[in-house]
């Protein structure tokens, strides 16, 4: 996942609050805002395929703008999808969507009557100071059913940590720095999210930090080979986690 557009969990997060109920409409953008920059939603634009509709207008739109028309359309959830190199977490197809979210390492599908639209972000830089995000709309597949649950999640989070933890410690190099002194990838959840969710995605979004770091401890190629499978498996499961955690304001509430 790419540290400099963290957009598609906030954006999924205050998107599903606000079509909940829980949060207007207007602050669930600014949230979203605040976290990634100006957002401005505009057609992919892929070789040999029609572009998608993204409104009434031509170009890009303002993504408060975009999401009062997607509600108009039918919107009535959105789902996160964290993808990496033969992991297609959340991904549905059709190819070309799938491809330009596994090079971003993350995306959006937001979920209409009938259809299905994926929102995949690229950094928006204008001029000298102006530095927002762009979300290329794509056509997507079906939501997928395969997904963990926040609890399932959760359960993988906890093994792969002591995996992780034990192999790293094994490991001699520099000391990785306190997950809690690292800038989040995942952000809060939004309200509406039950607890258990907010606390999954805390931890992830913190192991994800450290597996940042881990990234970038200069290791030799030995020390990594050490490491390495139980920190794929770490990253599988962070993002499993972090998915889980943003769709489990889906799942029926259990006493």
């Amino acid at each position: 996942m790419r540290p400099e557009s963290p957009v598609s969990p906030p954006l999924v997060a205050w998107g599903n609050a606000w079509l909940a109920g829980h949060v207007g409409l207007d602050e669930a953008v600014d949230r979203v805002e605040a976290a990634a920059g100006p957002a401005v939603v505009g057609p992919a634009e892929v070789p040999g395929s029609p572009a998608v509709a993204v409104g009434p207008v031509v170009g890009d739109v303002p993504l408060r703008a975009y999401f009062a028309d997607l509600r108009s359309d039918g919107l009535t959830e959105l789902r996160l999808a964290l993808p990496a190199p033969g992991d297609p977490l959340g991904l549905s197809g059709p190819p070309a969507f799938n491809a330009a979210a596994v090079e971003a390492g993350q995306a959006v599908i937001a979920v209409l009557s009938g259809r299905c639209l994926g929102l995949v972000p690229s950094p928006d830089l204008r001029g000298s100071s102006y530095v927002g995000v762009r979300l290329a709309v794509h056509t997507s597949g079906p939501v997928r059913l395969d997904l963990p649950s926040v609890a399932e999640a959760e359960r993988e989070l906890s093994i792969a940590m002591r995996s992780a933890t034990e192999a790293l410690a094994s490991v001699d190099g520099p000391a990785p720095e306190r997950p809690d002194r690292l800038g989040r990838l995942g952000g809060e959840l939004a309200p509406g999210y039950p607890g258990r969710a907010h606390r999954v995605s805390t931890l992830a979004t913190r192991l994800a930090a450290v597996l940042r770091v881990a990234d970038e401890r200069g290791l030799t190629s030995g020390q990594l080979a050490a490491s390495g499978e139980a920190l794929r498996e770490l990253d599988r499961a962070v993002r499993r986690a972090l998915v889980a955690a943003h769709h489990s304001i889906f799942e029926p509430v259990r006493p």
